[in-house]
C-alpha cells in the first residue's frame, strides 16, 4: 500500500509518500520559524494561512520526487489532532478532498502516536513492547506501549511540558524562537556547577511532570543575576541556561528510569521535538546502558513534526482495514489512549 501523508498540527507542513513494501519515498517538510520568530510563539491565525499556502504545491512537489502519480496512491493520512484548530483543519479537508477526488481510503491520525512511531522509521526500529518518552513543544507523556493503538499513558506533563519549558526559559534569557535549539546552544557555554536548579516532582512517587516551578526558578535567578542590564552578563546566562537545561534533562531521565523499573520493561523510545537535544540523547544512553536497557530514537530530521510519521501511521492503520467517512473531523483535545488497536493486548 501506497499511503500520502499529511501533517499539519502547528507551524510545520509535513508531506511524505511511505510505501508498505519499499518504505520511505520522499518527504519535505516548510518550516514557519520564520513567520513566527518575532512574534516568540506561534501566532495560530498565521499558521494557518501558511499551510493554506504551501500545503498543495509541497504535496505536488513530494509526489514528483516520489516518482509517484495520484493513481498509484492507495490512500491518504492526515493529522488530526491534537493541535491548533485552523492548521489541523486544513490538512483534514486538503487530505479529505483529495481521497474523495482519487477514491482512495483516508484515515485521521493523532499526531503523538506519530511521533511514537517515527523510530519505526529507521533500519533497527524497537520491537514491541517499550516505554517511550513522547517530549516536545506541546506535550510531555510517559507510555506503556504494547503494540500499535495499544498504549497506556504512565505519567504526563500537568502544567507546561517540556519543550514549552524551554522556549519560555529562552524568550526570558532574550534568545531567538524557538527555545531548545537556542537554550542548548548558550548552555555549551555554561559551567554545569555554578547554579542548582530544581528537579521537579522527583523527590515524590509518581510518573507526572510539572516544569512550571522551574520556569519560575529560573525567572528568579535571572532577576537576582541581572546587572545593570535587563539580563545577567554573557557567562551567567549561560550558566544559567545550561543550569535549566541539565534540570530538565534529569527530571526526564529519572522518571524515564522510574517508568522502566516499575513495568520491568528494558527499552526505551524517546520521541518528539525535544528529542533532538543532544545532551538528553547522551545522559538516557549512558543510564539506560547502566541498566543493560535499548533506547531507539528518530533521526533529527523526524523529531520536529513531519509528513512521514504520519504516512507510516497511516499506512499501518489503513493496511489494518481502518478507515473513516467522509466527514472532516479535526481533535485539537484527543486522549492517545482512546486510539483503535490493531491487535489484541
Amino acid at each position: 500500500m501506497r499511503v500520502l501523508g499529511i501533517e499539519t498540527s502547528c507551524d510545520e507542513t509535513g508531506i511524505a509518500v511511505y510505501d508498505s513494501n519499499g518504505g520511505l519515498l520522499a518527504h519535505d517538510l516548510y518550516s514557519q520559524i520564520g513567520v513566527h520568530a518575532e512574534y516568540g510563539g506561534v501566532v495560530p491565525e498565521l499558521a494557518s494561512r501558511d499551510h493554506v499556502r504551501k500545503i498543495l504545491p509541497l504535496i505536488k512537489q513530494v509526489l514528483s520526487d516520489a516518482n509517484t502519480t495520484a493513481k498509484e496512491i492507495d490512500g491518504l493520512a492526515y493529522t488530526s489532532g491534537p493541535g491548533l484548530i485552523g492548521a489541523l483543519m486544513v490538512g483534514v479537508c486538503v487530505g479529505r478532498a483529495l481521497a474523495y477526488a482519487w477514491q482512495v481510503p483516508a484515515i485521521g491520525i493523532h499526531h503523538m502516536e506519530g511521533h511514537l512511531l517515527a523510530p519505526m522509521l529507521e533500519e533497527s526500529p524497537p520491537a514491541f513492547p517499550f516505554i517511550a518518552l513522547l517530549v516536545s513543544g506541546g506535550h510531555t507523556q510517559l507510555v506503556e506501549v504494547k503494540g500499535v493503538g495499544i498504549y497506556h499513558i504512565l505519567g504526563q506533563s500537568l502544567d507546561d511540558a517540556a519543550g514549552e519549558a524551554f522556549d519560555k526559559a529562552a524568550k526570558m534569557l532574550d534568545l531567538d524562537y524557538p527555545g531548545g535549539p537556542a537554550i542548548a546552544e548558550l548552555a555549551k557555554k555554561g559551567v554545569a556547577e555554578k547554579f542548582k536548579f530544581p528537579r521537579p516532582m522527583t523527590d515524590r512517587p509518581g510518573l507526572d511532570f510539572s516544569f512550571s516551578g522551574l520556569k519560575t526558578f529560573t525567572l528568579n535567578t535571572i532577576v537576582k543575576y541581572r546587572g545593570d542590564d535587563v539580563l545577567p552578563d554573557d557567562q551567567t546566562s549561560a550558566d544559567i541556561a545550561c543550569a535549566f537545561e541539565e534540570a530538565v534533562i534529569d527530571t526526564l531521565t529519572i522518571k524515564c528510569l522510574r517508568a522502566l523499573k516499575q513495568t520491568g520493561l528494558k527499552r526505551l523510545v524517546v520521541a518528539g521535538g525535544v528529542s533532538a537535544n543532544e545532551r538528553l540523547r547522551e545522559k538516557l544512553t549512558e543510564r539506560i546502558h547502566k541498566i543493560n536497557g535499548e533506547v531507539f530514537y528518530a533521526r533529527h530530521e523526524f523529531c520536529t513534526d513531519n509528513g512521514a510519521m504520519i504516512a507510516y501511521a497511516g499506512c499501518q492503520r489503513l493496511l489494518a482495514g481502518y478507515h473513516e467517512d467522509l466527514a472532516v473531523t479535526a481533535k485539537p483535545r484527543w486522549p492517545m489512549d482512546n486510539l483503535m488497536p490493531l491487535t489484541e493486548e
